[in-house]
């Protein structure tokens, strides 16, 4: 296998500015920072880094909410690292990610917001099944899959990327 990459923790006033842009509040945002974990496997055979949740949250059916993670991560061209739901999560209890499949880019490390990667999740339970889902601080939520990829022979792209959700739209 290659090392193609790896896991760092955004500064705390980026940290702080996100997590208020998620949560509408700065209340927790330093104890939450103190407990973000760098992702790792959990066995030699995994394909998947587990991103623990640095706060316990909790969802009620059909409810989403933007999670910052804290983390940014430094890759090599030529790779991409895909979030997923964990299988658990995602199975028993309905627990989605509301871009489907989370695409952080090699050049998002850059970017102004330090490449925080921030991830958008849903409760998917619909009202008649009630299923509300609680996490607490240092679950395994999703996880982050690298992935080589290529590009076309005549591909011409010369973007400068400089945010994330949304930002290299055209």
């Amino acid at each position: 296998m290659e090392r193609i990459a790896q896991f760092d923790i955004v500064s705390f006033k980026q940290y702080e500015k996100d997590y208020l842009a998620c949560l509408g509040t700065k209340e927790g945002a330093y104890e939450a920072y103190q407990n973000i974990v760098l992702p790792k496997r959990a066995t030699a055979g995994s394909a998947g880094y587990d991103i623990l949740t640095p706060f316990p949250f909790h969802l009620n059916p059909g409810m989403g909410k933007k999670i910052p993670t804290g983390l940014r991560v430094k890759m090599e061209e030529g790779w991409t690292l895909m979030i997923f739901p964990k299988s658990g999560l995602g199975v028993k209890n309905r627990l989605q990610l509301d871009n489907t499949v989370g695409i952080i880019d090699a050049d998002y490390y850059n970017s102004e917001n330090e490449g925080h990667i921030i991830v958008p999740i849903r409760n998917n339970f619909t009202t008649e099944g009630m299923r509300s889902i609680d996490l607490v601080t240092g679950k395994a939520f999703v996880q982050g899959i690298f992935v080589p990829f290529g590009i076309t022979n005549n591909d011409i792209a010369s973007g400068v990327r400089n945010g994330g959700f949304g930002s290299t739209e055209v």
